[in-house]
């Protein structure tokens, strides 16, 4: 419900689900190893729509509904820039969500309300998205979605994948990006499981995983022994299209040899000639050779797609049909206590093993205390769980919680260090006060220090960096750098030689001079990611400046408050953060201690010279053409600041439909307002378009 919230407690709640679901996109995306059912996540999806559509002054830059994947960070692979970008879906879970969708469509191409679409319907494959550029009819470019705008290079790889073909028939247009999902079939899946465990190899939880991490390898080797599958559903840029509707130019895609959907088909109707087909299509699922989520529906009439056009991150003439999660019924055996890198405790339940979608599930995640005492669980509880092609369920019903056990004791202290465990105000999860004195806190935040996305020092994972702690070589990230003075130690330990010795210190001395807003990152600050600690150095430039104005701000100097919160995605959340960071003396002794051994540059974003370089644009209301993020980062491309709000320091406000207040402020402050296609003016002057 959103009628009873307000406007502050929904500006929370949205800032929350914005790293709750990044988070989630980086694991599913990015690291092919997701936590939470697709169910779960997309229910984490839906509330976020929901509080948007009732307080959309408060969408943020960051939000769910306008990011594509997950950004491809440092990887073994190339970076590819997709020439069309590459766009999800939007869901649907209900016949009338389905007929609601196609009153929508009607509505935008002024059609009767009784006009019959024709659509086409085929199951939704649960794979990685891939796209094949050919040009004269080769195969000259292979790339994963990425984040919609840039992928990774798997060009070397898709070699190996004998569905795709490296030439094309004479005929074909002399450019065509043909899009698919590359999969592996269940059979597959066990037979490679299978052979990973005799060769004490890494286990996959599910097709989907089994495909992208066999496909995202530096080595296209390891691709070339993994039985990959390809089937094509779309494509990308085309410099002619061999038809004028989706089920034409599919059937030229079949004509050139590439497989699709044996179950697609055209069917012109209403609403319930859709359902008819997707209810069909989950009654065969059981008895596909590989793993479905849906259906996937698309208007048939390209020219009428073309028409429709795209909201932030998909097509007004696509939707996906999902089908409802797998469930179970099993017993709880026992609850344990995890500790996070942040002093979160996380509460994971163990259950008798438990088949759900050819899965067997043996633990769930309970996400907080809160969600323990909303289902009333206890050891010994049977539980319904819920499974949607993901590792870890989740309990969605406790059958027995009427019958009289012990409460489940949550605890009060960190059962690693004993310290108190506690829940600040206005927050659901418990975290553990010890800070670095807590071990657990301790080695995950070194391990996080080093991990790709923050300082990316390779050999240095959990099992050394583990080794080093127990031996009392490494108690904070200034450690690390000092670990050249242990070469002699380190080679006395078992397992170690001069090479392996040499490249992990040869590595360390690599990060001397580190990328500033990697190190911000990397030291675990909360709430402060990847995106927060780039948006920071953005700003400051240098750490020891934002160190000053984030003491100031905590001593209650409002004017260094005022200079965060300015700043674009900056908000009262990571101002505390911040202040609470540095009030505290073993933070700073760290952070002092780090800035020692390591003397990261100046911060600088590349531009080109344009009108509005130097001056703070604000974007606000709904863009059409570009997301909130696109348009901010031709922004700064531009050499421009994208400020979050205006104020008398604002040069130009970018205003679409539905902009309030600071369209008002704009006003007020006569500062220059130009629609989107006046930016896209201003962009093309330099950036062309």
């Amino acid at each position: 419900m959103t009628e009873s919230l307000s406007e502050a407690d929904a500006a929370n709640e949205l800032m929350r689900l914005a790293r709750e679901i990044a988070r989630h996109d980086r694991l599913y995306h990015a690291e092919d190893s997701p936590e939470i059912t697709d169910a779960a996540y997309d229910a984490l999806v839906r509330r976020n729509a929901e509080l948007e559509a009732a307080f959309p002054h408060l969408i943020r830059v960051d939000s769910p509904t306008r990011k594509v994947g997950h950004a491809i960070a440092t990887s073994p692979l190339g970076k590819v820039t997709h020439e069309v970008r590459m766009m999800s879906l939007d869901n649907a879970f209900s016949p009338e969500e389905v007929a609601e969708w196609l009153a929508r469509m009607r509505r935008f191409l002024n059609l009767p309300d009784d006009a019959p679409l024709a659509c086409t319907a085929e199951d939704k494959i649960d794979g990685l998205s891939c796209s094949l550029r050919y040009e004269n009819g080769v195969l000259v470019r292979a790339a994963t979605r990425g984040d919609g705008q840039v992928g990774e290079d798997v060009t070397a790889n898709v070699a190996h994948i004998p569905d795709i073909p490296e030439n094309l028939p004479a005929g074909v247009p002399d450019v065509f990006e043909v899009r698919g999902e590359v999969y592996m079939e269940k059979q597959a899946l066990t037979a490679l499981n299978a052979a990973q465990h005799e060769a004490a190899g890494k286990l996959f939880a599910n097709p989907r995983n089994a495909a992208a991490g066999s496909l995202r390898q530096k080595d296209a080797g390891v691709t070339a022994k993994r039985p990959l599958r390809f089937w094509a559903h779309g494509w990308g840029a085309a410099s002619a299209l061999p038809g004028a509707t989706q089920t034409e130019v599919v059937a030229a895609l079949k004509a050139w040899g590439f497989p699709v959907s044996p179950l697609f088909t055209r069917i012109e109707g209403d609403a319930a000639a859709l359902v008819a087909h997707f209810d069909a299509i989950g009654r065969a699922r059981p008895d596909l050779p590989y793993d479905i989520d849906g259906v996937v529906y698309k208007l048939d009439r390209l020219d009428w797609q073309e028409r429709l056009g795209f909201v932030a991150k998909a097509p007004r003439w696509a939707l996906a049909h999902k089908f409802p999660a797998e469930r179970a019924e099993t017993i709880v055996q026992g609850i344990d206590i995890q500790v996070g890198r942040t002093g979160k405790l996380t509460p994971v339940g163990r259950l008798a093993p438990v088949l759900v979608g050819g899965v067997t599930v043996t633990n769930v995640t309970l996400h907080n205390r809160d969600e323990i005492a909303r289902l009333g669980l206890r050891i010994g509880d049977r539980v319904v769980i819920q499974r949607a092609g993901d590792v870890i369920p989740q309990v969605v019903e406790n059958l027995t919680r009427e019958e009289e056990r012990a409460d489940f004791p949550f605890p009060d202290q960190c059962p690693e260090c004993q310290s108190e465990a506690v829940a600040e105000e206005g927050e659901v999860d418990v975290r553990c006060t010890g800070g670095l004195i807590c071990p657990v806190q301790r080695t995950q935040r070194l391990e996080h220090f080093v991990s790709r996305k923050a300082l990316d020092i390779e050999g240095l994972g959990e099992k050394t960096i583990a080794q080093f702690f127990a031996a009392g070589w490494l108690e904070s990230p200034a450690d690390i750098y000092r670990l050249r003075r242990r070469r002699s130690d380190i080679l006395s330990l078992e397992g170690w030689q001069e090479k392996s010795v040499d490249n992990l210190l040869a590595a360390i001395e690599a990060k001397r001079e580190p990328d500033a807003a990697r190190l911000l990152f990397a030291l675990g600050i909360r709430h402060v990611g990847e995106v927060t600690a780039r948006d920071l150095m953005k700003h400051f430039h240098e750490l020891p400046l934002l160190r000053d104005v984030a003491e100031r701000a905590h001593g209650g100097d409002a004017e260094a408050a005022g200079e965060l919160t300015a700043i674009d995605g900056i908000g009262p959340s990571v101002v505390e953060a911040l202040g609470d960071f540095f009030h505290e003396p073993h933070n700073v002794a760290v952070w002092e201690d780090l800035l020692g051994q390591v003397t990261p540059p100046r911060y600088e974003v590349k531009t080109v010279a344009s009108r509005v370089a130097g001056k703070t644009v604000v974007f606000t209301g709904k863009l059409e053409t570009m997301s909130r993020d696109e348009a901010k980062a031709q922004a700064e491309r531009l050499g421009a600041k994208a400020g979050g709000s205006v104020s008398a320091k604002t040069d130009l406000l970018v205003a679409g439909p539905g902009a309030g207040s600071k369209l008002k402020k704009a006003a007020e402050f006569g500062i220059e307002v130009v629609d989107e296609a006046g930016w896209v003016a201003i962009v093309a002057e330099v950036l062309g378009g």
